[in-house]
């Protein structure tokens, strides 16, 4: 009996499915690349909201004091003051104070699985790392006494933190190097007063320009007695 020939593949076909595989390869690895970013947004935003936890807790202790923002638009470089941000709010949600860490030599650093950091936040030039910062106009250290919730008009509208800097504790959408950061795919992660948090496009916020104070989004806090200027 006969056997049958069973030719393989020609080049051609060979050469035609290497390019379909290449063309599938290029529809979906940029569907992939946008899912990780999802990914990334969504944990940074779960970030903020157990910072706001913090912070809600933070108020109910305090008479509705809000946290001091740390320094403004200085690189971080005073760590041990208990009443800013960083040191007060940790222990509320189970962490230590970032001047703990700091005297520990476990400061968070990019990519670590902690709250203190958001996963797509870079390092920075300074000597401490923060990839959150408290919104630059909130309980600033000029202020004698701290904001309080019921002095804010617009708690829903007002930012408490977002991306910042990574080498500052406060930050604002400016054109300086303390600026917001809009590192999710020109989107930047801010949450409120209120305890909500939305990420927001970039140019929407004025990140590396000036802030622009939106409707749903507002940095000036718009209470009496001394706030700080605005700054560019």
């Amino acid at each position: 009996m006969k056997r049958r020939h069973h030719p393989g593949f020609t080049l051609v076909e060979l050469l035609v499915v290497i390019a379909v595989i290449a063309i599938l390869a290029s529809l979906l690895l940029p569907a992939l690349g946008r899912a990780k970013e999802r990914s990334k947004t969504a944990q940074c935003l779960g970030n903020l909201r157990q910072w706001n936890l913090a912070l809600t807790l933070y108020l109910h202790d305090n008479n509705d004091a809000i946290p001091r923002r740390g320094q403004g638009v200085q690189p971080l470089a005073e760590i041990d003051r208990p009443e800013d941000w960083f040191n007060c709010l940790p222990p509320l949600i189970g962490l230590q104070t970032y001047q703990t860490l700091v005297t520990n030599n476990a400061v968070p650093k990019p990519r670590d699985a902690t709250v203190y950091v958001c996963p797509t936040a870079r390092a920075a030039t300074n000597q401490y790392f923060l990839a959150y910062a408290m919104n630059f106009y909130l309980s600033p250290t000029l202020r004698p006494e701290s904001h309080r919730l019921p002095d804010i008009p617009h708690p829903s509208a007002l930012a408490f933190m977002a991306d910042g800097g990574c080498a500052y504790s406060s930050t604002v959408p400016s054109s300086q190097a303390y600026s917001v950061q809009a590192r999710h795919v020109q989107q930047a992660n801010v949450t409120f007063l209120d305890g909500h948090a939305q990420s927001f496009a970039g140019d929407y916020l004025g990140c590396g320009v000036g802030a622009k104070e939106q409707a749903d989004v507002r940095w000036q806090t718009g209470s009496d007695g001394i706030n700080h200027a605005p700054i560019p």
